[in-house]
């Protein structure tokens, strides 16, 4: 078999059908995968059967297969989806009411070791494709019958991995998603979140179409976030804020950074206040994080009342909000994605 369809845009999928084919056919197909979430090349209705034939007999759709399945209490579900080389890599779909969220991977593991993030204990296995990367959002999407208009769809790009170390595939599909003529998500509803890559952050922000940026900062000093995250020892925290200073933020986009409340780490009320002073000049806003627990994982989740301490002090100055943890009881919240089993 030749190179997935799944992950081609449409100049490509014309080059795959070749001079012969009239150009529509490559639109056809291109709706069929992006648009129709078809599975097999043979269900394109829309081409003529010997096209169809042909095409599957030398292409597949590159579509991810489900390893596992699990559905939390509160109704979250967690994806073990299965890659054609046997890799695996989790997605995990947070229904709400009016809208539903999507939380795909863009790595098979992580090169950036948190020490409070499970996929950490992972380490790299490799890249995933731009093909990759759009088949989770189309595998759950047509697995749950979503992306109908009926409700919002949300996709973050927070599940396994570090987008901004594999930039070129991430933004590729985020083209795919976000064309009109395809899965038609706008980019004001696909949200990236980086570790702070600073070169990467700024390859990003030249991009025609690219996701909103979240950034984890998770330590209001320099020496706490070396500490919690050892890759930001290459990118300091100054140098950070300068970056998300001089970031091209869209009219109707705001920054956003994410903080992981650590138990008796990073959760003090000094914490907070500098965390005002680090980001008071930015437009941005902040999303706390409790710790979500997990096995090899040493730290704590603070107390609701430590949770709601900080969130007053840092909402004085900035926009400030506490996540509420999905999906904990099957391992499928913030930093616990680890092809978990059980």
């Amino acid at each position: 078999m030749s190179q997935p369809i799944l992950g081609m845009e449409l100049s490509e999928i014309r080059e795959v059908l070749g001079p012969g084919q009239a150009p529509f056919r490559a639109k056809q197909v291109y709706k069929a995968l992006y648009r129709q979430k078809v599975g097999d090349l043979v269900q394109i209705s829309t081409l003529p059967a010997g096209l169809r034939a042909e095409l599957a007999a030398s292409h597949e759709v590159g579509m991810p297969c489900v390893e596992k399945r699990y559905e939390s209490v509160d109704g979250t579900l967690r994806y073990l989806l299965r890659l054609h080389d046997g890799k695996t890599v989790e997605t995990v779909l947070m229904p709400e009411e009016g809208r539903d969220t999507v939380c795909i991977s863009s790595q098979v593991g992580c090169p950036v070791d948190c020490r409070f993030c499970m996929t950490a204990l992972m380490g790299l296995e490799r890249n995933l494709t731009a093909g990759e990367i759009v088949g989770q959002v189309l595998y759950v999407a047509r697995e749950n019958g979503l992306l109908d208009g009926a409700a919002k769809f949300n996709i973050v790009m927070m599940g396994m991995g570090e987008p901004l170390l594999n930039l070129p595939n991430v933004l590729k599909a985020t083209r795919l998603l976000a064309d009109p003529e395809g899965a038609a998500i706008s980019e004001k509803r696909i949200t990236l979140s980086t570790s702070g890559i600073i070169p990467k952050m700024e390859e990003m922000g030249r991009a025609a179409v690219r996701p909103k940026l979240a950034i984890s900062l998770n330590a209001s000093t320099e020496e706490m976030r070396q500490q919690l995250m050892p890759i930001t020892r290459k990118y300091h925290l100054r140098d950070l804020i300068e970056a998300c200073r001089a970031y091209p933020v869209r009219v109707w986009e705001k920054l956003t950074f994410e903080y992981v409340l650590l138990g008796g780490v990073n959760d003090s009320d000094a914490d907070a206040r500098r965390v005002v002073g680090l980001l008071g000049n930015l437009d941005c806003m902040v999303n706390l994080i409790a710790l979500n627990p997990g096995p090899g994982i040493d730290f704590q989740t603070p107390s609701p009342e430590r949770v709601d301490s900080f969130q007053t002090i840092v909402r004085r100055s900035l926009p400030c909000f506490v996540r509420k943890p999905r999906g904990r009881d099957i391992f499928a919240a913030c930093g616990q994605l680890k092809r978990n089993t059980a």
